[in-house]
């Protein structure tokens, strides 16, 4: 169920401005048929999650179809142009670059990057984003990207993990598990994977594949005497919708660096998966 400032919405009164099977269309009719109630302040706040939750998607889709690699943080790879690699294996934005150009770089020149995959969902928000804010609302408000894992994101994602979750959305980031994996490979231990809705995730390094197929993938990654087999789990992590809803719209406002260098303030640790 939907409610906008107390008041019931239903899917038919909004279902017309999005086409059949799109993924604004699918995430609405979830939102309106759950027993769950969803509630949002302003109309505006809800077709802001419509639209980035369908930007999500296609941006998991292209990095999906790049040249982006799979690698470990020991073996990350970047364009030097654009980011600075650290000793750690992440990607800091370096001085004078638009957070905006670098972003895009990474998916226009795809084959001189390579990371792992919490990585690759945080390049896959902050592409989504960049197709949402204006230029400027997006540099501005992303002066300090470092990109390497959960550990350091910018507080304005408002990035939230649930343990568990009534209802599966397009662009959720889920988890499959791999309790069995072979200790010599131990990236391979899960699999964050964007939903794409229709039964479909992108996992970065397994690729675009049904649940099935992404845990037939992690099982060749097992131990020898493997006894279990990799899982999707029942979590899903998600942007802070309504918190960049409200800063899109000019309704919130955050203290930005003044010299684009990194404020730890306003990065938090997750560290959820």
């Amino acid at each position: 169920m939907i409610k906008i400032s107390g008041s019931d919405i239903t899917s038919g009164s909004m279902g017309f401005h999005y086409m059949v099977g799109s993924v604004q269309r699918t995430t609405l009719d979830k939102l309106s048929l759950s027993s769950v109630v969803y509630k949002y302040a302003t109309l505006d706040q809800l077709k802001f999650e419509l639209d980035l939750r369908a930007n999500i998607v296609d941006a998991a889709i292209e990095l999906g179809k790049s040249k982006f690699a799979f690698r470990t943080f020991r073996k990350s790879m970047c364009n030097a142009d654009y980011w600075e690699r650290t000793d750690e294996g992440g990607f800091l934005l370096k001085n004078g670059i638009k957070p905006s150009d670098a972003i895009r770089d990474i998916y226009n020149n795809s084959i001189k990057y390579g990371t792992e995959c919490a990585t690759a969902i945080v390049i896959i928000y902050y592409k989504a984003l960049v197709g949402i804010f204006s230029e400027k609302q997006f540099n501005d408000l992303f002066q300090g990207i470092y990109l390497m894992n959960w550990g350091y994101l910018d507080s304005d994602l408002g990035i939230r993990h649930y343990q568990s979750v009534s209802d599966i959305l397009p662009g959720d980031c889920r988890y499959f598990k791999n309790p069995d994996v072979n200790p010599l490979t131990p990236e391979w231990q899960g699999e964050n994977a964007i939903d794409l809705s229709k039964g479909m995730y992108y996992g970065h390094g397994i690729g675009i594949r049904n649940a099935e197929g992404i845990i037939e993938a992690l099982n060749r990654r097992r131990k020898s005497d493997a006894k279990e087999s990799a899982y999707l789990m029942g979590s899903a992590t998600r942007l802070g919708f309504k918190r960049l809803a409200d800063i899109y719209y000019g309704t919130s406002m955050r203290r930005l660096d003044v010299d684009g260098t990194i404020d730890r303030k306003h990065l938090r640790c997750c560290n959820f998966l």
